[in-house]
């Protein structure tokens, strides 16, 4: 009998010890394994499998290949360098020096490339989001903090806003000691040979937005830029007009006095310089032009789970200051002032308020048709290859 007794407990356990593993087994599963998940197909973390999948997945692919970041714009340097150490992800910068127009040339170029040179996410100017969209560049995603997101954005989320600012000139006051106040004031014959440009505007958001607030400055209109091809022509021929690009290096060494910079570029520069030269800021008098950027994933990149864990990064709290330290507006900025989730000290790094909320800022549409109207009559009426310092 007890044998028979020590049997039947034997055949109880068994029967309970199965009946759980096949509970066990039935169960449906909370998180996607993150092996089995296409990162290049998620449009959401949760799709994904949530946060930690995301996280794990980014870190098996061990990389991200960012494109035309230079560190001291918005404080992308810190930037990088914070998600690499959160994440032990390493970050390859690709053409830090290159524009907008560039970034989708790269991923035409090397689609299929899993090598270094193959963008993975871009930051580009906002003619160029419809553009890359258009041309079937871009995958679409949304980030956990999509709802606070201002902006223009895309409605599938192919490309959404980061950060604002103003145009403003960068004036190098160890060579220029007369200032400018204006657009018309740069046509004044004493600034011979010192007015430049931040990049080439056949190529570069910023120095194309440059030709088009010019065109406000001097009677055109979001659907007129005449005006301000004319406006550089005229500054080219009685040789204002610097043939170089005026990056840190031409800005320092006196070679480029006068540069129309974005904000965030200007204070940067100001700070590195630290006086060596001392750099004026001038917020010109004839029209104040504001700007945004776009952050998008291409639909090609190598590390499609780090570009999407980049994004994330970008957008979240940690980030958003991030950009504000590098006198940037982020995209969030109303978001986290409601939560006072910025410091006083970062607060005096933000663009003015007021000239930020009555800055002209063109529509995708006027955007889109100002730049291809720069690119197409920028060497017939201007006739200046504006090139890097060296070239």
């Amino acid at each position: 009998m007890r044998f028979n007794k020590h049997i039947s407990l034997v055949i109880s356990l068994l029967v309970l010890f199965t009946m759980v593993l096949s509970a066990c087994g039935s169960a449906t599963p909370t998180q996607a394994p993150t092996d089995s998940v296409d990162w290049s197909k998620v449009k959401t973390v949760a799709e994904g499998g949530g946060m930690e999948a995301l996280i794990a997945a980014a870190k098996a692919e061990g990389e991200l290949n960012v494109i035309t970041l230079p560190r001291d714009w918005c404080n992308y340097g810190e930037m990088m360098d914070n998600f690499s150490a959160k994440y032990g992800i390493k970050v390859n910068s690709l053409n830090p020096d290159g524009g907008s127009a560039d970034e989708l040339q790269a991923i035409i170029d090397n689609k299929g490339n899993t090598g270094p040179q193959a963008p993975d996410v871009l930051d580009i100017g906002p003619a160029y989001g419809p553009l890359a969209k258009s041309q079937d560049l871009l995958a679409p995603y949304k980030v956990e903090t999509w709802d606070t997101i201002e902006g223009t954005n895309d409605s599938d989320g192919y490309f959404f806003v980061d950060y604002r600012g103003v145009l403003v000139f960068e004036v190098n006051s160890d060579v220029v000691t007369d200032m400018p106040a204006s657009y018309k004031d740069l046509l004044d014959p004493k600034y011979n040979n010192q007015v430049a440009l931040a990049g080439d505007p056949r190529a570069s958001n910023q120095a194309a937005q440059t030709v088009y607030a010019a065109a406000i400055a001097n009677g055109g209109t979001l659907d007129n830029i005449q005006p301000g091809l004319d406006y550089f022509r005229q500054l080219n021929e009685m040789g204002n007009l610097l043939p170089l690009i005026a990056d840190a290096g031409p800005v320092a060494k006196g070679e480029t006095p006068i540069t129309f910079e974005w904000s965030w570029n200007a204070y940067a520069n100001k700070d590195r310089f630290n006086g060596n030269p001392n750099i004026e800021i001038i917020y010109p008098n004839d029209v104040n032009w504001g700007g945004f950027y776009y952050q998008a994933i291409s639909a090609y990149g190598p590390h499609p789970a780090a570009a999407r864990l980049w994004q994330e990064y970008l957008y979240s709290d940690e980030g958003q200051l991030t950009w504000i330290k590098g006198y940037c507006a982020p995209a969030r900025l109303t978001d986290l002032l409601s939560r006072n989730v910025v410091s006083d000290e970062l607060k005096t790094k933000l663009p003015d308020s007021q000239l930020l909320a009555s800055s002209i800022v063109p529509s995708g549409d006027q955007l889109d048709k100002a730049r291809a109207d720069v690119k197409e009559q920028w060497d017939s009426v201007v006739g200046l290859d504006i090139v890097t310092a060296g070239q």
